[in-house]
C-alpha cells in the first residue's frame, strides 16, 4: 500500500520515553501492534503495519535507520515501508522462515540493532516458529513480538499473558526486569511491567 489514501489512518498511538507504538486497526481481532524505537542511530521500526501519517510521526523522532522483523510471521508491511524510505529490512541472521516470507532481500543482524543499545536474543527457534526479542537495559525496554501479548486470547485480560499455542512459557524471559514490555498484539505494558512479566511466565 504505497498510496497514503489507501492506508488505514494511524490510530491507537501510545508515546513513551524512547519511541511510540501503534495499532493501525484497533478493531482488528489480532490488534497487530508495531513499534518505533528512537535510538542514537536513528529510528527503528519493529514488525510494522503501515498507516497513513506514519512517515510524519517517524520524522518527528528522527531519520529512519531501518526496519526489523522479529517473528517469521510478522513480515507485515516491512518491505513496503523500507522501500519507501530506501532503508533495509533486517532479520536475525538465523531466521530462515522469515527470509522465505519476506519479499525483499534482508540485511542480517547478529547481536543487536546496529549502533544502538538494543540487544537481540533468540527466544523460539523451531521448524514452524522463529522468534527473537530485543532488550535495551539502559531504557528498561523489552520487545517480545508474539510469545507475550495482552489480548484476551493470551489470558492476559489487558495484562501480559502467554500465547495460547505455547504450553511451556520461556522462563528465560524472567532474566530481565523491564520498565516496559512491547508486544506484537494488543496494548503494550508500561506500568508494573516486571511484575506482569514474571506473573505471565510463572
Amino acid at each position: 500500500m504505497s498510496d497514503e489514501s489507501e492506508r488505514p489512518q494511524l490510530r491507537a498511538v501510545t508515546e513513551w520515553d524512547g519511541g511510540f507504538s501503534w495499532i493501525a486497526d484497533p478493531e482488528e481481532r489480532g490488534r497487530r501492534a508495531s513499534h518505533a524505537l528512537s535510538t542514537a542511530a536513528g529510528v527503528w521500526l519493529v514488525d510494522p503495519v503501515d498507516a497513513a501519517g506514519l512517515d510524519e510521526r517517524v520524522a518527528g523522532l528522527g531519520e529512519l535507520a531501518g526496519v526489523v522483523v522479529l517473528l517469521d510471521r510478522h513480515t507485515r508491511d516491512a518491505a513496503t515501508i523500507a522501500r519507501r524510505h530506501d532503508c533495509p529490512v533486517s532479520l536475525p541472521d538465523w531466521m530462515v522462515l522469515g527470509r522465505e516470507k519476506l519479499d525483499t532481500e534482508p540485511a542480517e543482524i547478529e547481536s543487536g540493532l546496529p549502533g544502538t543499545e538494543y540487544k537481540l536474543h533468540e527466544l523460539i527457534v523451531t521448524d514452524d516458529w522463529e522468534e527473537a526479542i530485543l532488550v535495551d537495559e539502559t531504557t528498561g525496554t523489552l520487545v517480545v513480538p508474539e510469545t507475550l501479548g495482552t489480548l484476551s486470547a493470551f489470558d492476559g485480560d489487558g495484562e501480559l499473558g502467554v500465547h495460547p499455542a505455547i504450553d511451556d512459557p520461556p522462563h528465560r524471559l524472567g532474566t530481565w526486569q523491564p520498565d516496559r514490555v512491547l508486544v506484537g498484539h494488543g496494548e503494550s505494558v508500561h506500568e508494573d511491567a516486571t511484575a506482569q512479566l514474571h506473573a505471565a511466565i510463572s
